[in-house]
């Protein structure tokens, strides 16, 4: 059960069911429901609800107050209801930039099948150690029914991303299913066709040369193997999206039930055989002659550089750039050596984790590190990276320099997988060869294991140090300083305005969620320039679509949201400039967001902005700007943090 399963159905249930839901979206802080019939709504109840700050009602909305967390509570809420989250996760995309969608796109359309992925390389691979061992033959029954098993989500894969990939450009998702089967259909294959006579050669003499099999309306129909591709359907199911708002226009109501998918399916498979899979095939092997090229000319440099930055390609979500290319090889080549460099990252990273347990003072992170060191174990090293080494930093550059000596020893022992999947140890199969029995690969994969996750130990136990928590200088008099019996030090923390106008206290806001404090401590500002900057270093966490408020973890330990205007977010993003997104770690006073200041006033919002903090511990002390006027290098907001048993409050 998810961490908000419970609570989710709770709220569907008190909002009057699945059935009373007409629409839901969220903004940084609440559910937003539109209800067929308000009245069946239990206000009473949710308002008393564990993880429900309150319950609001505004403009044609039934506002389900949450929290920062409201993203993963509106997933759970929506699988309750039956609700698809496509639309929102549509208009978030259309607010970021072009690579950012490419790389959202891909990571989209992969996610949702990563389970049955991993499951299927992990039974291919075990097949592949079985036939090494002696088991069974390649021949026999057994062995045909196993890699069938595992490899149909591989030669299928088309179909699969077809699907998901509908989701994504809002196709019907069968029609995404239907596009892909056609790219899988048998007789259509290169391999199939190539037994036959060539009819004709386009582009002789050129890089560029192709030969053909058939024609199709009289056409050149340039073939390729699509059975395990990934581009092909992405980049097919996007031109029907466009195909099908074309076709839902000009088709009758009544007749787009059959005839928008006969249009889509018409239009885009004609189109995608004869124009975008020649196209991709000839770019992909331009790609593969790059990589090939840069793998030969230095094998150790290709391999100590993916081993290197790979785990910062996964903090950013840019290792979903290669996954592709994975593909690309294995379904070209049978083998995939453009990811093998960075097998080794993961345990690097685990084993400084390890090396860190013996080394921490703080209990509390401590006490993760047995977790993370078993999930890093399996290939999950989210919570190793983000909840323990990253945060300290010179453990995770030991860990990114681990990965590096991993990366040289796969790439320069010619290390290549021969099937995806299998994460962390369970991936050492994917390196047998399945049509050889060659495990070769996998002995090599355990030394990368062992030295890189030793580089990564031995840096960390003999080179990083926990930072001792300082005492309160009471000129040695006190002998109980620092002691559980008194606070160690008072931290003051700054957090300076985000933008310059007129104070406004919290509790003269209309906003019963921002007046009453229960989404945090803080104070409200009425602009006078409509500029927003950032109030601290440290990385934006959230930035909703709609771009009226954000969020930011600040390097100062404090967690910071920052809402332009009341029910602005009524606006979807109109009126609203972006200067910076999710993730972007940023600079005190750096412009994060320019607003229209006439623009939201003559759609009858206010622009009263509340600065807030969301984690404010009970011990701590806060201290409000005082004159009537604020500037951006004044300091709104300031913090008295204390720490006692022990705790580090270095930041």
């Amino acid at each position: 059960m998810g961490k908000y399963e419970e609570l989710a159905k709770k709220i569907v249930k008190e909002v009057g069911g699945k059935d009373n839901i007409a629409s839901l979206t969220h903004c940084i802080t609440r559910l937003r429901f539109r209800l067929k019939d308000e009245t069946k709504a239990q206000d009473e109840v949710l308002k008393k609800m564990d993880g429900v700050v309150t319950v609001m009602k505004s403009g044609g909305q039934y506002q389900v107050v949450i929290g920062n967390h409201v993203p993963y509570v509106y997933e759970e809420v929506c699988q309750a209801a039956g609700i698809s989250s496509e639309g929102e996760a549509a208009a978030d995309a259309g607010n970021k930039k072009l690579f950012d969608k490419l790389i959202d796109t891909i990571s989209g359309c992969f996610q949702p099948f990563l389970g049955i992925l991993s499951a299927g390389g992990i039974i291919k691979g075990i097949c592949a150690l079985l036939v090494f061992l002696g088991v069974f033959t390649t021949t026999s029954g057994t062995y045909a029914m196993l890699n069938a098993i595992g490899d149909s989500v591989f030669q299928f894969m088309p179909i699969i991303i077809g699907f998901t990939a509908a989701g994504k450009f809002n196709v019907n998702r069968m029609t995404g299913m239907a596009l892909g089967a056609a790219l899988c259909y048998p007789g259509i294959q290169l391999s199939a066709l190539s037994g036959g006579d060539v009819l004709g050669v386009l582009f002789e003499g050129s890089v560029f040369r192709s030969a053909y099999y058939l024609k199709a309306f009289g056409v050149p129909w340039v073939a390729n193997n699509y059975l395990s591709s990934v581009i092909p359907v992405i980049i097919v199911v996007w031109f029907a999206s466009y195909v099908q708002k074309f076709a839902k226009k000009v088709i009758p109501e009544m007749l787009q039930n059959f005839f928008v998918p006969f249009v889509v399916m018409l239009v885009s498979m004609v189109t995608g055989f004869l124009v975008i899979g020649p196209v991709i095939s000839i770019l992909t092997s331009f790609l593969n002659s790059g990589f090939s090229a840069l793998f030969t000319a230095s094998p150790i440099l290709f391999g100590i550089l993916t081993g290197f930055f790979w785990q910062v390609l996964v903090i950013f979500g840019l290792h979903w750039a290669l996954i592709p290319l994975a593909f690309i090889q294995l379904a070209e080549l049978g083998y995939i050596n453009v990811l093998s460099g960075m097998y080794g990252a993961s345990f690097a990273q685990t084993a400084c984790v390890l090396a860190m347990y013996f080394k921490l003072k703080d209990k509390k992170i401590k006490s993760l590190c047995i977790p993370a060191v078993v999930s890093g174990i399996c290939g999950v090293t989210e919570p190793a990276i983000y909840g323990i080494t990253l945060p300290k930093k010179l453990p995770f550059i030991y860990s990114m320099i681990g990965g590096a000596v991993g990366g040289a020893i796969m790439t320069t022992m010619n290390a290549a997988s021969y099937t995806m999947g299998g994460l962390g140890i369970f991936g050492v199969v994917n390196y047998i060869n399945t049509a050889t029995g060659d495990a070769s690969g996998m002995v090599t994969s355990f030394i990368c294991i062992a030295v890189s996750s030793l580089v990564g130990f031995l840096l960390t136990f003999f080179f990083w140090s926990d930072k001792e928590t300082p005492e309160e200088d009471n000129g040695g008099s006190d002998a109980s300083a620092g002691t559980k019996e008194s606070p160690a030090k008072l931290l003051p923390i700054e957090v300076l305005s985000p933008v310059e106008g007129d104070i406004v206290p919290l509790e003269n806001l209309e906003d019963a969620a921002f007046s009453s404090g229960t989404l945090g401590k803080g104070i409200a500002v009425k602009p006078s320039k409509g500029v927003v900057v950032s109030p601290a270093d440290g990385v934006i966490s959230a930035f909703f679509h709609t771009k009226h408020a954000l969020g930011i973890k600040a390097d100062n330990g404090l967690e910071i949201l920052i809402h332009v205007g009341m029910d602005t977010t009524r606006l979807e993003g109109e009126g609203f400039i972006a200067k910076a997104e999710q993730g972007q770690r940023v600079k005190k006073g750096q412009v994060l967001l320019e607003f229209d200041m006439n623009f939201i006033n003559s759609k009858g919002y206010s622009l009263v902005t509340p600065v807030l903090i969301t984690n404010l511990r009970e011990q701590d002390g806060m201290i409000l700007w005082k004159e009537k006027k604020v500037t951006t290098e004044d300091c709104l907001i300031g913090i008295e943090r204390a720490a006692a048993n022990g705790e580090d409050l270095t930041y």
